[in-house]
């Protein structure tokens, strides 16, 4: 069967008001998932048992954020109704020069801060994951350099624009695919995709060497089966919907969700507990592309799912931090470690940390974004 040529949209996607509720949830899950690092990036969460408990319990929790915007963007994109190049023409930008402008900010955040007579101490309260950053305005310009081919510890929260213009990239080629395949090859895909998900405790545990990879092969048996293509497919096939009531729902999704922190959580205590934990050791139970994420993610995004929300003004709300979302993600991150530096100041203990400081990064963020959207030309800053 040949796939039919895809035409270009005339009219514009109906507005659907639980993906606003599903990409408010997912800004909320990022914005924690960051405000662990400074528990869990410091000696500190080794020395301190309530420290790295806490670390451990926020940021397991909060593991679906990442996959819940790309399942959101297959849901709301797929399948692409546009030829590839007006579609990159449209997206692409939207993200590439915020993305540029954000990025070179945080890579002379570190030099400006030492400029101005600030510590390198401040440094990495500002960035948790810079022990030892730079006061050289040269070694500032070179990261700046960089910016096209990679990202750094300055600007974290980077690595996953990268991911979506790949994502953006690839997305009208399957997109032929998603059109013409039935519904059962659909699921035949996420099988084999879910085999995947093992793989990175697989290659950790046993063998680095597995189904065909090696020192001149880095794409095994399940490679092209493999990655966040297969969020955007399932956010496709679970948007679609169902008739299940939402009692029925919960008793689904709160026990999947629960064994996916569970795995998730205790996979990294126990990662954590070796002194001589490698960097992708440290990361292993928090790895996107795994089954305990993917039991999370869908778990969220099936019970976001049946969100009903009838106020028009609570609607309103929920459009305009949607419109925000994207300007949020990438600016939050300068305001990391003052948050939790604040709630160190405050004396609140450990379990209370990082859900204070993610509501002092939102509400600052989401205001610094409001305010700029006051700007003309400001989506070419905040998208």
């Amino acid at each position: 069967m040949t796939a039919p040529a895809p035409t270009l949209s005339t009219t514009r996607r109906p507005h659907i008001v639980w993906l606003d509720v599903m990409r408010l949830v997912a800004i909320l899950m990022v914005v924690i998932c960051h405000c662990t690092d400074p528990l869990n990036a410091s000696p500190e969460a080794r020395s301190n048992p309530d420290i790295g408990f806490w670390g451990a319990v926020w940021g397991a929790a909060v593991r679906a954020c990442v996959p819940l915007f790309i399942m959101i963007t297959g849901a709301l994109l797929l399948p692409v109704r546009q030829e590839a190049g007006a579609f990159y023409k449209k997206r692409i930008p939207r993200v590439l020069w915020p993305f540029l402008i954000w990025s070179v900010l945080f890579n002379l955040a570190p030099w400006f801060i030492q400029w101005v007579g600030g510590s390198s101490a401040l440094v990495t309260d500002f960035f948790p994951y810079a022990p030892d950053p730079s006061a050289s305005l040269s070694d500032a310009l070179r990261d700046v350099a960089m910016i096209p081919l990679a990202f750094t510890v300055y600007a974290t929260p980077m690595w996953y624009i990268y991911l979506l213009v790949g994502l953006y990239l690839y997305m009208p080629i399957f997109s032929a695919w998603v059109t013409a395949a039935s519904d059962k090859s659909k699921r035949l895909f996420l099988y084999l995709w879910g085999i995947s998900l093992l793989l990175p405790y697989a290659t950790y545990f046993i063998s680095p060497n597995l189904l065909g990879v090696c020192s001149w092969n880095g794409f095994g048996t399940f490679y092209y089966f493999a990655g966040f293509n297969g969020y955007l497919l399932l956010g496709h096939m679970l948007s679609k919907g169902n008739d299940w009531p939402t009692g029925k729902i919960a008793l689904l999704t709160v026990p999947m969700f629960s064994i996916g922190f569970l795995i998730t959580f205790k996979g990294f205590r126990f990662m954590t507990a070796d002194p001589n934990l490698t960097e992708a050791g440290f990361e292993l139970f928090f790895t996107y592309c795994s089954i305990n994420v993917v039991m999370m993610t869908a778990a969220v995004f099936l019970l976001v799912q049946k969100a009903r929300i009838h106020s028009p003004r609570i609607v309103a709300m929920l459009a305009n931090l949607t419109k925000c979302g994207l300007g949020t993600y990438l600016a939050h991150y300068f305001f990391i470690g003052p948050a939790y530096l604040a709630t160190v100041a405050l004396g609140l203990p450990a379990a209370l940390r990082v859900p204070v400081a993610a509501a002092i990064v939102f509400s600052c963020t989401w205001t610094l974004i409001f305010l700029i959207y006051k700007l003309p030309k400001a989506k070419y800053i905040v998208g």
